[in-house]
């Protein structure tokens, strides 16, 4: 979704699911039936690079920041979902994802956003500590708000780690993604 809501910015974006080594992250995002390639599209026809299911998520990096610069894109997505922060070897690989980017494109990464279930009690908060440390989260994307869940473990995230807020996920289309509103949100977690 959020590679979506910047192609009409972007000229040029490159989205890649480095999670793509895991094969249902491909399926979340790829248009199917498509056969593997290298580089393909998502649903909402933007490019995404990837490799084989298995492969090292920071190689997957290296290779996307090295097309993002050849093609002189705008944007590069990088998709690491489906890590749990209680894995150190994936928190490892986090660390690993961003020196490399930092390596191939300077300054990146430029935004790290976590994206965290309305539904997740205060283990939410641990989520967002070890991210933090692992990954330097910048802003947090709150998702599955169209449901009965209020999402109110952001309120101990932002005032301990001082994250903004960036996008309210409210279903499962690209435009479902919107820009957090403070003033919706307070009101929708205390109305019943």
């Amino acid at each position: 979704m959020a590679a979506a809501r910047n192609v009409s910015a972007a000229a040029r974006t490159t989205d890649l699911p480095s999670a793509t080594a895991r094969a249902a992250s491909l399926a979340a995002v790829v248009v199917f039936p498509v056969p593997f390639t290298p580089t393909t599209r998502t649903t909402c026809g933007v490019p995404v690079v990837a490799h084989r299911p298995g492969a090292d998520p920071a190689a997957v990096v290296h290779d996307a920041c090295t097309a993002a610069k050849s093609r002189k894109a705008d944007l590069l997505l990088v998709d690491t979902a489906g890590r749990l922060h209680t894995k150190h070897n994936l928190m490892e690989e986090l660390a690993k994802i961003r020196r490399i980017a930092g390596r191939e494109i300077p300054g990146a990464p430029h935004e790290v956003l976590l994206v965290l279930d309305a539904v997740t009690g205060l283990n939410g908060l641990a989520q967002a500590r070890e991210f933090t440390k692992s990954a330097g989260v910048t802003g947090l994307v709150l998702t599955k708000m169209d449901g009965t869940a209020k999402g109110g473990v952001i309120l101990a995230i932002v005032r301990e780690l001082a994250l903004p807020v960036r996008y309210v996920g409210v279903g499962e289309t690209v435009d479902d993604l919107l820009d957090f509103d403070p003033a919706a949100f307070a009101r929708a977690l205390v109305d019943d």
